[in-house]
């Protein structure tokens, strides 16, 4: 038998026939080490108009795993007519990702080896193809890097949880997961980690107590947050499998007989001794301390959740935040010192596992210009309104223009109405007032849907039982009801509303944390009730904070020097002097952690108070029309930032970013032998022509579409092109039979486009599958080669004009 010529071989069978042999030599179990064909993300979902699709997902050719919580080694494989450190490069990136010590480069010949944990050196070295490192080989090495013990080895080496269903971490939860242990079996007191909204935090927290905890490095657990929903949810869903080890804090009852406690702050803490009930735990009680949604004021001098971290100094305490920049009091960095992982939102709208979303802006004619009452003029209640200019931040807080409630109103309804009027919507008000009025003038809007069930709207408030009744119901994607949820701030943290479409901005947002934690509500993805992407609706310019240099960039601490305080930042831990930007704005005690489950208006300004102190004054006026100055819609760019153009010019200006003329595109579009390639390729740089074809026109080839919009060349119709085939008579060569089915799959073409000759599963359809079976049509041909070229032909003939 003749020796297997390498170079024939695809990539696919290199990593067979001599990768994984070499690997499996060197002592790796290849059904519980190695994973092949590693998809670790889900490719970014790109939108246009209506249109969404996604993007290419990252795959690694092989990961090597010690346990199953710790990837070691990834193999990036090439053919064998590439070099051995051909894949290098590609294996680099992915590695950096994913957070994997070692790379390896194959052709089949041998390997490069790339070891990331050198820093001075012999980093990268040929290996021969039997001579692949073992398991204990690279677990050695790596422990050597991490300066791990043997104790600390058997903390980190612990498995997490599996219930058996498949579900493992994502990459970026293994990474989170595996570097707090590594942290904590180090000897680290105090770990942050910082995953944006949407992405899995209690899961991840739970696989790190659960590791922890059946490793015996920690034995006595306390997860703390403040919102009840939020510690109802982590027991029956992700920590569950804890089961009669864990309970709830509640109704100041103690029962020190459990390992997990679960607590809403505000059921431990108290202003009077007896009702401290953390106190009646010993300060060395618990040995790790979980605190989740940590930039609420947890890490504040003065906030009670600060006095719980303080009485268990001698515990763990790990802070969970999507937002590690503090805002109104000390940088959760400041105490927890910086995170040990980030996973921002724009990684997570990348990677796709986040929703990306479009923003609405909607100016008013008022907001921009402000309004000033005539002298003496008095509201609906009689008082006489303040002789003042009063601009956007004081609507809906000091002044109320009915007329400007019910436009905005009259707006949701219309973008409803245009996509979805069952799609799940959260619209953030002022403060409570201001909620109630918004729900009365979108019950008015939509009458004809409130009448089939009173629920359609809701307002879902911290002083309201029937709309928190409701709030369970407004998350779970089965539950038709509430569809539009009015609220403050009750549902801006905490609740998982997988399946919110739209997001209403109408309320003046001060702080990036604020902003991504209410954005947050809506980037779930849920592919099964097809919410890909959403919209924030901005009516308070609220989305102009994406202008703000940390959105999504390094977290910072802030210092901002109190009286005669030194203007240079405190030594970290020294805990005095630091806050976050803006004093105290940002909702005042509605953030501060000491304001409860309610927390809507608890902050609320007092403007132009009573005599004798009392809540704000707000003047209420009906005869004051508003209208609608702009409206633009706008994209979230693979950039992170919001782009504003039309699909136009965003096709015009990634086309050219790939061809810089018409003729490099001709050239790479006629020696293409799948055109479906390259429409990928334009797709997965954002380009979706479906979309750009109902702008511009329905019955256009690919083809032209680009050539028309980028190099403003006159464009043909499908049907044009079929025609111009049929007029240079390139079907007579064929017999009788052969040209009917020709002049089929021409015709599918005008009707369809060129997708149906790029697939020959086409010929199972009508009305192609008139003619035979596959097998009996390709005959008619002669053979399949020759059916083949008969298309490829064919296709060329489409585009002829264009060679």
């Amino acid at each position: 038998m003749s020796a297997i010529d390498k170079r024939s071989l695809s990539e696919r069978d290199i990593c067979t026939k001599y990768v994984i042999p070499a690997v499996g030599a060197a002592g790796w179990d290849i059904q519980t080490q190695l994973r092949e064909e590693v998809y670790f993300t889900k490719g970014r979902v790109i939108v246009r108009g209506k249109t969404h699709k996604r993007g290419k997902a990252k795959r690694a050719d092989c990961i090597l795993f010690y346990w199953h919580n710790l990837a070691l080694g990834l193999i990036e494989v090439k053919d064998n007519n590439h070099g051995l450190g051909d894949g290098m490069q590609q294996g680099l990136g992915y590695a950096d990702t994913l957070d994997v010590p070692f790379v390896y480069s194959t052709n089949g010949d041998g390997f490069l080896e790339h070891d990331r944990t050198v820093t001075r050196g012999i980093v990268e070295r040929e290996l021969a193809l039997d001579a692949f490192p073992s398991p204990a080989e690279l677990w050695q090495r790596y422990c050597r890097w991490k300066g791990l013990t043997a104790p600390q080895q058997a903390i980190v080496s612990q498995d997490y949880f599996d219930d058996g269903s498949g579900k493992q971490p994502r990459y970026y939860q293994w990474i989170a997961i595996n570097r707090t242990i590594e942290a904590i079996a180090g000897g680290q007191r105090r770990v942050l980690l910082a995953m944006a909204t949407g992405t899995g935090k209690t899961y991840t927290v739970f696989q790190i107590i659960w590791r922890l905890w059946k490793a015996g490095a920690k034995k006595r657990i306390l997860f703390l947050a403040d919102r009840n929903i939020l510690v109802d949810q982590t027991r029956t869903n992700d920590f569950k499998p804890f089961g009669a080890a864990m309970t709830k804090i509640q109704k100041r009852q103690v029962d020190k007989s459990y390992e997990v406690y679960l607590a809403l702050y505000q059921a431990v803490t108290g202003t009077e001794e007896d009702r401290n009930i953390f106190r009646q735990f010993s300060p060395d009680f618990f040995d790790l301390i979980v605190v989740d949604e940590c930039h609420r004021g947890s890490a504040a001098e003065d906030s009670a959740w600060r006095e719980i971290l303080d009485y268990y100094s001698s515990a763990t305490q790990i802070g969970l935040t999507a937002t590690p920049k503090e805002t109104c009091y000390v940088s959760n960095i400041h105490y927890f010192g910086e995170p040990v992982y980030t996973y921002s939102l724009r990684q997570g709208i990348e990677d796709g596992f986040l929703a990306p979303y479009k923003v609405v802006r909607i100016d008013l004619d008022k907001d921009l210009t402000g309004w000033r009452p005539e002298k003496g003029k008095r509201d609906t209640n009689g008082q006489e309104i303040a002789d003042r200019v009063f601009n956007q931040r004081d609507f809906d807080r000091t002044l109320v223009l009915d007329q400007r409630t019910e436009l905005v109103a009259r707006k949701i309804t219309e973008f409803l109405k245009g996509t979805d009027r069952y799609q799940k919507t959260i619209v953030f008000c002022e403060d409570i007032d201001h909620a109630e009025r918004m729900r009365q003038a979108l019950v008015n809007e939509n009458a004809d849907l409130v009448a089939e069930d009173s629920r359609y709207v809701m307002r879902i408030t911290g002083d309201n039982d029937e709309g928190k009744a409701q709030l369970d119901f407004f998350i779970d994607p089965e539950s038709r009801y509430p569809v539009i949820a009015v609220t403050s701030r009750l549902m801006g943290t905490g609740v998982d509303a997988q399946t919110c479409k739209l997001i209403v901005l109408d309320r003046c947002i001060a702080s990036m944390t604020e902003f991504k934690q209410i954005i947050g509500r809506g980037t779930r993805i849920n592919e099964e009730y097809d919410k890909y992407y959403f919209t924030i609706m901005d009516f308070k310019k609220a989305t102009e904070l994406f202008a703000d240099p940390d959105f999504d960039g390094d977290p910072v601490q802030i210092y901002e020097p109190q009286g005669g305080e030194t203007p240079v930042p405190p030594d970290e831990g020294d805990g005095s002097g630091a806050t976050g930007e803006g004093g105290t704005g940002d909702g005042g005690a509605a953030n501060d952690g000491s304001g409860g489950e309610t927390g809507d208006g608890a902050g609320d300004v007092v403007f132009d108070p009573p005599p004798g102190g009392g809540r704000r004054v707000k003047y209420v006026v009906n005869d004051v029309p508003v209208w609608v100055v702009a409206e633009r819609v706008q994209y979230y760019g693979d950039d992170g930032k919001l782009i504003t153009e039309s699909l136009k010019d965003y096709t015009r200006k990634a086309v050219l970013r790939e061809y810089a003329s018409l003729d490099e595109f001709l050239t790479r579009w006629n020696g293409a032998e799948q055109k479906n390639a390259i429409i990928d390729e334009l797709e997965g740089q954002g380009v979706l022509l479906d979309a750009l074809a109902e702008e511009v026109g329905r019955e256009l080839d690919p083809f032209d579409l680009i050539c028309h919009v980028a190099y403003g060349q006159p464009p043909l119709t499908r049907r044009e092109r079929a025609e111009n085939v049929r007029k240079r008579d390139y079907f007579a060569r064929f017999g009788e039979q052969a040209r009917s089915v020709l002049e089929a799959l021409l015709d599918k073409y005008a009707d369809e486009g060129l997708a149906s000759l790029e697939d020959i599963g086409v010929l199972r359809v009508q009305p192609l599958n008139h003619f035979g079976t596959p097998l009996e049509i390709v005959k008619l041909f002669g053979n399949r080669d020759k059916f083949l070229e008969a298309v490829r032909e064919l296709k060329a003939g489409l585009y002829e004009a264009a060679a």
